[in-house]
C-alpha cells in the first residue's frame, strides 16, 4: 500500500507499528490523494472550481473527495472562478478572438455564467485588430471568394458580421455577402 508522507506523519506509523484502524488510515490517504491530484491540475492550467471537480471525479476521486479538495484550494485562494473568468477572456482579447470565442471559452472552462458579464464587460474594441487579420488574409482585395474566406474566418474568430464589416470599410474591401450573414 503506498501512502502520503502526510498519512505517515498524521497517523505516526513507522516500521514494525501495528495499525489498528486500516479503513481510517486508507480514507485519509485517499482524501490526500484527492488534495494532491488537484493541487496538479491546478499548477497546469487555471481552471474553474467545477471543472476541477469534474476532473478529479473523471481521474478516479470520489464526489465526495473532490467536492473537499476544491473547497480546501478554494480555502487557500488557489482556486477563483472570477480569476479564471479574467484570465480566459485576457487570453482570448491577447490572441485577437471576438466576443463569441470569449464566451466559449468560458463555457468550455466552465465559468460559472453570473461572472461572464463582469469579466466581458471591458472587452476592448477588435476593429483594428480584425482589419489586421483581414489584411493578412487577402491577398487579392477584389476577389471575391478570397473576401468570402477571410470573413468565414474572421467569424470562426468569434467576431461579429457588424465588427468584420466595419473592418472591411476601414482596409477599403466592400462585402458583397451581407445577405448570407
Amino acid at each position: 500500500m503506498k501512502l502520503y508522507r502526510q498519512t505517515v506523519e498524521d497517523f505516526r506509523l513507522y516500521s514494525g507499528v501495528e495499525i489498528e484502524d486500516l479503513d481510517a488510515v486508507r480514507e485519509h490517504n485517499s482524501r490526500y490523494s484527492a488534495k494532491m491530484r488537484a493541487v496538479r491540475i491546478i499548477s497546469a492550467s487555471s481552471v474553474s472550481k467545477r471543472d476541477l471537480e469534474n476532473r478529479l471525479v473523471r481521474k478516479g476521486e470520489s464526489e465526495e473527495q473532490a467536492k473537499e479538495a476544491v473547497q480546501w484550494l478554494s480555502e487557500l485562494h488557489l482556486v477563483d472562478d472570477r480569476q479564471t473568468a479574467r484570465q480566459t477572456v485576457d487570453s482570448c482579447i491577447r490572441k485577437g478572438y471576438g466576443i463569441a470565442r470569449a464566451k466559449q471559452a468560458l463555457y468550455e472552462k466552465q465559468i460559472p455564467k453570473n461572472l461572464w458579464e463582469e469579466a466581458l464587460e471591458d472587452y476592448p474594441d477588435q476593429t483594428e485588430r480584425i482589419a489586421d487579420f483581414l489584411r493578412s488574409k487577402l491577398r487579392d482585395p477584389d476577389d471575391p471568394r478570397e473576401v468570402r474566406r477571410a470573413i468565414d474566418a474572421a467569424l470562426r474568430r468569434g467576431h461579429s458580421y457588424g465588427d468584420v464589416k466595419r473592418a472591411l470599410e476601414m482596409i477599403g474591401t466592400e462585402s458583397e455577402f451581407e445577405e448570407e450573414y
